[in-house]
């Protein structure tokens, strides 16, 4: 049978004021932003499954930062799942045979090989998604373009899977490990950052 190909879809919060939560100097957190949602989006891309990645922002500097590095953007919209769902309906009218995948952007360690790890179980036409490290998030949902209803936000674990979407299993440790605070950052460090994430973790004091 053959596999399915995937669209990644990666919302980017504006990075001046993503990751408030974080305490660090003001002026280095928006570097570190940038850094978490560049080093996801390049696993990403570098997943052999994954046949375009989509960042949706409307932050002007990360759509050049974008633009630069040859990735498609699309606007934000009104909140993050409903501009997920804007974002697949038009990638959509180009890549008709894809599956759409919604990526979380804080995910400063995640691997290429823990991705295709997670997009292997995607199989089928139901909904897909990997629960994070802490267990009551998500950092990837995965389904069909007709049954593509992510439920990001407080408690979205209990939500995809109350609205009857199969949860991945595996470790996938990169996958799972976002980044909101110090010591989910420390994690991440453990685990081992991402390149754009090293650097700006160097600035830190």
């Amino acid at each position: 049978m053959k596999r399915p190909q995937f669209v990644v879809l990666v919302p980017v919060k504006a990075p001046a004021i993503g990751k408030s939560r974080l305490r660090v100097p003001e002026h280095v957190r928006p570097g570190l932003a940038t850094a978490f949602a560049l080093d996801a989006l390049h696993a990403a891309r570098a997943t052999p499954a994954v046949t375009e990645v989509v960042v949706v922002t409307d932050d002007p500097g990360f759509t050049a930062r974008c633009t630069e590095l040859g990735v498609a953007t699309l606007p934000d919209g009104d909140g993050l799942n409903a501009s997920l769902v804007a974002a697949a309906a038009a990638v959509r009218h180009r890549l008709p045979g894809a599956v759409p995948v919604a990526l979380c952007a804080d995910l400063p360690c995640l691997r290429p090989d823990d991705v295709a790890a997670a997009l292997a179980q995607v199989a089928g036409g139901g909904a897909w998604f990997v629960a994070d490290a802490d267990g009551m998030g998500t950092t990837l949902y995965a389904a069909p373009y007709d049954a593509f209803e992510p439920r990001f936000g407080a408690g979205s674990r209990g939500a995809h899977s109350t609205a009857g979407a199969t949860e991945v299993v595996g470790e996938l440790p990169s996958l799972r490990r976002d980044v909101d605070d110090e010591a989910t950052l420390a994690e991440a460090l453990r685990l081992g950052l991402g390149p754009f994430t090293h650097d700006a973790v160097a600035l830190l004091p």
